[in-house]
């Protein structure tokens, strides 16, 4: 209840009648008239009627207590049975919370998908952002339910806007020990074929570093390498890259029995192979037409080195010019192919025919180096339907096609087999969706027996164009005409000769982007892409594996003929692997050095400087008996100056809300009137005796 006034009149006039009231009634005083009190009164009366003063009655209604239970979702919650332990706690805190009247207890569910790309338990941003419409008097505690890994806790051991008890309870047990590996430093891209190194640390949180340790590297799934390593000290790996673009470098150590979790036990790093400068020979067997669209295409490549011969005088040529006047360089077959054969990674034939320039042996020795992993390309013209074929040496045994000794001359339209529909070299070509397709027409190709390759490119009359091959380790391809360079001088509007071309070469040097079958994974967020190219029919689902050991399997839908696409939205972080057939990849969403993996173990000390300087305890839910145990409530009103060891304060509010207000004016209604006519009545009667 509380005292205000409504005045009818403006309070400076009421002001200046009191003043010449109180003057009369002094007057009346100093004369010692008759009735002088009396006067007073009903001038009292009469300026109290004119103040109107009320007695005002508000109606509030007690607000409840706020108490914030904060349960920690991130992903270290997920191992030794911490999820089970917070949600056993969090139902048994709320029932006995409910014993208190007055109190509302809040439930968040705390870092599991802030949309972050940190990866880590942000337990304290989650809170302050679920409480920042509750005013600070209402909060009377917050309790979190965590292992006690928390990366954002205040340096200034304060929660902005929150004057309460912070409270934690542990989940896990003590004594937990966890190994994990972690990257100290790596490349994010390296030279193939060259030396790269990584640097790499194992840790055993929880427990004294014991023996050495094994340490394996896997590079796309294939293991390359082994190192013993002293636990909680660097370690240096060397390694070399395999394969131009993406690589997968996983590296992991054993397990250690009764560690809390396998998870952090193995990382892996993407690192992009770049291909030092390619050495690509290319032998022209005679001056023609063609060779200059492929000099063109490989001088642009500022990434190739090109050798180029051309057959200018072979050894039947004899025309009496004296060896001292010719201006032509000597062609070196025996440094060529036999002692820097393996420095090429790529060898080309143009309309090459054996014609005594190379010895029979050597043609052995360039299938020998196909097999070994080299790759080979034959651009075949009239010559290799010709008795002078080079496919009627010792590199027979590595040719995928045997020419009929024929040759097709009439026009023609090269266009995409079934087949070469999918393949990844000749998908997607400009001009191929067209019936014919938007390209120049060809004259000539070469006859030949049915191939044992992949055939992606049909001539005339649906003959082998354009086959592909693999022998041994190494890769081969016949373009089975020499009427390429039409598309280059654009007749009747030219084709995609430099893709073309490209897409060859770079398949012959096994570039990952090309392989016919093969399952890709790329992280991008939360989400994961799974691609997987194959020449067979739909592939079945894809199953992916979390880092939990959860399994899910994945839809793959046809994105282009011969791939196939799928998209996984996930909240974990860390190493996913990809299975599809017989294919098998791995993909780490989330940073590799992500907060949420570097210590697993549940600990108590990283959340005990905020509990006590908010007067709150820190408590761990497992003793060791197996079970759980909360301490108990202590309910206070107003500020907290002490904190209680052994119990969880929690600051009662005084809030309350406004339902309603009634007022009583002291001077209306017949209380006033009657006052009024007491004082004025008193003084008609003193006067009249």
């Amino acid at each position: 209840m509380t005292l205000t006034i409504d005045p009818f009149l403006p309070l400076p006039l009421i002001g200046l009648a009191a003043l010449l009231a109180a003057l009369l009634v002094a007057l009346g005083f100093y004369r010692r008239q008759r009735g002088v009190l009396i006067r007073s009164f009903a001038l009292a009366f009469l300026l109290g009627a004119l103040v109107n003063p009320l007695i005002l009655n508000e109606e509030r209604e007690p607000l409840s207590t706020i108490v914030a239970i904060a349960a920690d979702r991130s992903q270290s919650q997920d191992v030794a049975g911490r999820t089970a332990e917070t949600d056993k706690a969090i139902a048994e805190l709320k029932a006995e919370l409910s014993r208190y009247p007055g109190i509302e207890p809040r439930v968040i569910d705390a870092a599991r998908d802030d949309g972050s790309d940190t990866h880590s338990t942000r337990l304290i941003s989650s809170v302050l952002g679920v409480l920042q419409d509750v005013p600070p008097a209402r909060i009377g505690a917050v309790i979190a339910v965590t292992d006690g890994q928390i990366h954002d806790l205040p340096r200034d051991n304060r929660l902005a806007g929150i004057d309460a008890p912070v409270h934690g309870l542990i989940t896990g047990r003590k004594g937990e020990y966890d190994r994990r590996i972690e990257i100290v430093k790596a490349p994010r891209f390296g030279i193939v074929n060259q030396e790269q190194e990584m640097v790499l640390r194992v840790i055993d949180d929880g427990r004294p570093a014991g023996e050495p340790v094994e340490i394996l590297l896997k590079i796309n799934g294939e293991l390359t390498g082994r190192i013993d390593a002293q636990v909680g000290q660097e370690r240096r790996i060397r390694f070399s890259l395999p394969l131009a673009g993406t690589n997968i470098v996983e590296v992991s150590v054993e397990e250690i029995a009764g560690e809390i979790t396998p998870i952090n036990n193995r990382v892996v790093q993407s690192i992009d192979g770049i291909r030092e400068n390619l050495r690509v020979l290319l032998v022209s067997g005679e001056p023609h037409a063609g060779e200059r669209a492929w000099r063109n295409l490989l001088k642009s490549d500022t990434s190739v080195d090109l050798i180029h011969f051309t057959i200018l005088r072979p050894p039947e040529k004899q025309d009496g010019t004296p060896i001292n006047e010719l201006s032509l360089i000597a062609f070196p077959t025996r440094e060529l192919f036999v002692e820097k054969i393996k420095d090429f990674d790529l060898i080309i034939f143009d309309r090459y025919q054996h014609r005594g320039v190379l010895p029979i042996l050597y043609y052995d020795n360039i299938a020998q180096y196909v097999r070994d992993g080299g790759a080979l390309l034959l651009v075949s013209g009239p010559e290799h339907a010709g008795s002078d074929s080079i496919a009627y040496t010792p590199l027979s045994s590595v040719l995928p096609a045997m020419p009929t000794g024929d040759m097709t001359v009439k026009p023609f339209f090269p266009r995409l087999s079934e087949l070469g529909a999918k393949h990844p070299v000749t998908r997607g070509l400009h001009g191929a969706e067209s019936e014919p397709p938007h390209w120049g027409r060809w004259f000539r190709s070469v006859a030949v027996n049915p191939p044992d390759g992949n055939v992606i490119m049909d001539g005339p009359d649906k003959s082998p164009l354009l086959v592909l091959s693999r022998v041994g380790e190494g890769r081969i391809a016949m373009l089975l005409s020499d009427q390429g360079w039409l598309w280059a001088r654009s007749f009747e509007g030219g084709g995609p000769h430099v893709d073309l071309y490209r897409r060859i070469a770079h398949w012959l040097m096994k570039e990952p982007a090309l392989e016919e079958e093969a399952l890709t994974a790329r992280g991008r967020g939360r989400e994961i892409e799974v691609t997987r190219q194959t020449l067979g029919p739909a592939p079945k689902e894809a199953i992916i594996r979390a880092p939990d050991g959860t399994e899910t399997t994945l839809a793959l839908k046809q994105a282009e003929p011969g791939l196939y696409r799928g998209t996984f939205k996930t909240r974990s972080t860390g190493l996913f692997e990809v299975r599809n057939d017989k294919f098998a990849t791995l993909v780490h969403v989330g940073a590799v050095d992500a907060p949420e993996f570097r210590e697993m173990i549940s600990t108590e000390d990283k959340l005990k400087p905020l509990a006590e300087a908010s007067k709150g305890i820190v408590h761990r839910l497992d003793d060791g008996s197996g079970t759980i145990s909360l301490p108990q409530i202590l309910t206070v009103r107003g500020q907290v100056r002490i904190d209680d060891p052994n119990r969880m304060v929690i600051r009662m509010t005084d809030e309350t809300v406004l339902k309603g207000i009634t007022s009583l004016p002291l001077f209306g209604g017949l209380l006033g009137l009657g006052l009024l006519l007491l004082g004025f009545g008193a003084t008609w009667w003193r006067e009249g005796r």
